[in-house]
């Protein structure tokens, strides 16, 4: 996966946006982080539980590792070239999910959900 991917995966879901912050290419909702990283990078940095942060990394130990400052709250690193697109597609709506407002959720379920399906 190329970074571009990574972007239009982000920013296919609800009222994400994306705003450049610490150098890098932050992707919101509702002005919270769900997911960073840069374009020349080879890496991404995606928000998770520990729990899922646990199952990533015992998934696939070579793409996946705890994110760095943030790993404490169960973010994981994630290698571009390893993560295949359904992958990171369910991962990342896991992530805007945990970010998003409650309301904000229940009002795109069924958006995510179909866009998630034409992956």
């Amino acid at each position: 996966m190329k970074f571009d991917d990574f972007r239009r995966l982000c920013l296919a879901l609800p009222e994400v946006e994306e705003r450049e912050t610490w150098g890098e290419a932050t992707f919101r909702v509702r002005g919270r982080i769900f997911a960073m990283g840069s374009a020349d990078g080879d890496r991404v940095s995606i928000k998770a539980t520990p729990d899922d942060q646990a199952g990533l990394i015992a998934l696939d130990p070579k793409t996946f590792t705890v994110a760095a400052y943030t790993g404490r709250y169960g973010w994981v690193s994630a290698r571009l070239e390893g993560m295949r697109r359904e992958l990171a597609g369910r991962v990342l709506k896991n992530a805007w999910e945990l970010t998003a407002p409650r309301r904000v959720v229940s009002e795109n379920s069924v958006v995510v959900a179909q866009k998630a399906r034409r992956r």
